[in-house]
C-alpha cells in the first residue's frame, strides 16, 4: 500500500480494493437466491420458509466468525501499516486459529438447538421436516464459511482482492451447477441443495489453502504464541461486528416470529423473496466495507486520520448512488420478479406490494454499514457497536413488534426503512464528533 497512490486516487483506490470484495459478496449473495429459485420451483413454498426460518443461524455464525476475522484482521493491518512485522503474523495466526475454534464449538451447540428453535417458531409439517433437513447437512457448511470469510480478509490485506474474485467465481458457479444436477436433474431435493453448499465451499477453501501455503507474501501460517491481550483487543475490536451480525439474526427471529402469528407461512415466503433483493444490496455494502476498511486501517495506523476520513465519505457517496440504482431497477422489474419464485398469485401480490416500502432502506442502510465498518477499521469498538445496536437490534425490534400489530403486512415492510433512517442521524451525530 502506497499512501501518496491512495491521496492521489481516493475513489480509484476505493474501487480497486473494493470491486472484487463485491463481485466476490455478489457471487455469494447470487448462491443463496439461486438457492432459492431452485427450492421455489423443486420444492416448493415450504421449501422457501424454512430455509428463511433458519436464517438467524446462519447470521449467529457469521455473528461469531466476523468479530474474530474483522477484529483480527483490523489489528493486524494496523501493524502492517506502522511497519511491525512480527507482531502483524501473530495476529494473523491467532486470528485463524480462535475463528475455527469459534465455529466449532457454535456448530455443536445450534445442532443441539433445532427442536427449540422449531417449537418457539410454532413450525409444523413440510416447514419442520425441510428446516431440519437442510440445515442438518449445512452446519459444517457454515463452519467453512466462516474460516473462508476469515482467510479472505488477510488476503485482501496482502494488496490481492482479485485473488479472492477468482475463488468466487468458482465457488458461485460450482454450486449452482450442483444445485441444478440435484435439485433438477437427480431430484433429491432440499438436501440437494445444501449438499451443493457444502461441496463448493470445501472446493473454496482448498484454493484459499493453496494461496496461503504458496502465494503469501506477508500472512503466513506457522507457529504462533497465545496471547490474551491480543484476543480481548481482537474480540473488544469485532464486537461491533458481532452485535451487528447477531442482531440481525435475532431481527430475523423475531420477523419470522411474527410474519408466522400474523399472517403464516406465505407471509414468510414472501418476505423471504423480498429479502433475496436486500440480500444482494447487503453484499455490495459488505463488499465496499471490506474493500476500504484495510485502506482505511492502514492510514490510521500511518497517523492520515484525514485521509481515512475521506476515504469513509467517498464510500459512503458510492453506496447511496448504487442503492438508489437498485431501487430504481426493481421498481420497474416488481412484477417479473414476483413470479421467479414462485407460482401462487397470493404470495406473488404481497412481494409486488411490499418490495418498495421496504426497499426504501436501501437510501440509509448502506451509509450506517459503512460508517460502522469505518468505526471499526480504526479501532472505535464503541461506535461502531452503537450503530450496529441501532439498526440490527433496539430500534428494529421495536418496529418489528409494533408496526405489524397496526399496519399488518405493511408494518413488516416499514420497519425496515424506518429503523434506517432512525439510524443514520445516531451516524452522522458520532462521525461529527471523531471528526471535532
Amino acid at each position: 500500500m502506497d499512501l501518496e497512490k491512495i491521496r492521489q486516487n481516493t475513489i480509484g483506490t476505493i474501487l480497486r480494493f473494493s470491486v472484487p470484495a463485491i463481485v466476490a459478496m455478489m457471487l455469494t449473495s447470487l448462491i443463496t437466491v439461486a438457492d432459492g429459485f431452485f427450492i421455489g420451483n423443486y420444492v416448493g413454498a415450504a421449501g422457501i420458509a424454512a430455509v428463511n426460518l433458519g436464517l438467524p443461524i446462519i447470521y449467529l455464525f457469521l455473528s461469531i466468525g466476523l468479530m474474530v476475522s474483522v477484529g483480527g484482521a483490523a489489528l493486524a493491518q494496523m501493524e502492517f501499516g506502522a511497519g511491525n512485522r512480527t507482531a502483524c503474523s501473530q495476529s494473523f495466526r491467532q486470528t485463524v486459529a480462535t475463528t475455527v475454534m469459534f465455529s466449532v464449538v457454535t456448530g455443536i451447540a445450534v445442532a443441539l438447538l433445532f427442536e427449540p428453535i422449531l417449537d418457539v417458531l410454532g413450525a409444523q409439517g413440510q416447514v419442520r421436516a425441510y428446516f431440519k433437513l437442510y440445515y442438518g447437512i449445512l452446519l459444517p457448511e457454515l463452519i467453512v464459511m466462516v474460516v473462508n470469510s476469515c482467510l479472505g480478509m488477510f488476503i485482501r490485506g496482502e494488496g490481492n482482492p482479485q485473488f479472492i474474485m477468482k475463488v468466487n467465481v468458482l465457488s458461485v458457479l460450482l454450486n449452482i451447477a450442483l444445485d441444478y444436477a440435484f435439485a433438477a436433474v437427480l431430484h433429491i431435493g432440499i438436501a440437494g441443495i445444501a449438499i451443493a453448499s457444502l461441496l463448493s465451499a470445501l472446493a473454496a477453501l482448498g484454493c484459499l489453502l493453496y494461496y496461503f501455503w504458496k502465494k503469501a507474501a506477508v500472512y503466513r501460517f506457522g507457529m504462533f504464541s497465545f496471547s490474551a491481550a491480543v484476543c480481548k483487543r481482537t474480540l473488544l475490536n469485532g464486537s461491533s461486528e458481532f452485535i451487528g451480525e447477531m442482531s440481525t439474526g435475532i431481527a430475523m427471529f423475531a420477523y419470522n416470529y411474527v410474519i408466522m402469528q400474523r399472517i403464516g407461512v406465505d407471509g414468510v415466503a414472501a418476505f423471504t423473496i423480498v429479502g433475496y433483493v436486500s440480500y444482494v444490496f447487503s453484499m455490495v455494502v459488505v463488499g465496499f466495507g471490506q474493500g476500504v476498511s484495510p485502506l482505511v486501517s492502514f492510514c490510521f495506523g500511518a497517523k492520515e486520520r484525514g485521509l481515512a476520513r475521506q476515504l469513509r465519505k467517498r464510500t459512503n457517496g458510492l453506496v447511496l448512488a448504487i442503492g438508489a440504482v437498485l431501487f430504481l431497477v426493481m421498481a420497474a422489474l416488481s412484477d417479473w420478479y414476483s413470479g421467479l419464485f414462485v407460482k401462487d398469485i397470493t404470495i406473488q401480490e404481497m412481494v409486488r406490494s411490499g418490495m418498495l416500502l421496504f426497499m426504501t432502506s436501501f437510501f440509509f442502510c448502506g451509509i450506517n454499514a459503512i460508517t460502522s465498518f469505518y468505526f471499526t477499521a480504526i479501532g472505535n469498538a464503541f461506535a461502531s457497536a452503537l450503530i450496529s445496536l441501532s439498526r440490527g437490534f433496539v430500534v428494529l425490534l421495536a418496529c418489528i413488534f409494533i408496526l405489524p400489530a397496526y399496519f399488518g403486512m405493511t408494518g413488516v415492510w416499514l420497519a425496515a426503512p424506518v429503523t434506517e433512517a432512525v439510524t443514520i442521524i445516531l451516524s452522522g451525530v458520532l462521525t461529527g464528533r471523531e471528526s471535532g
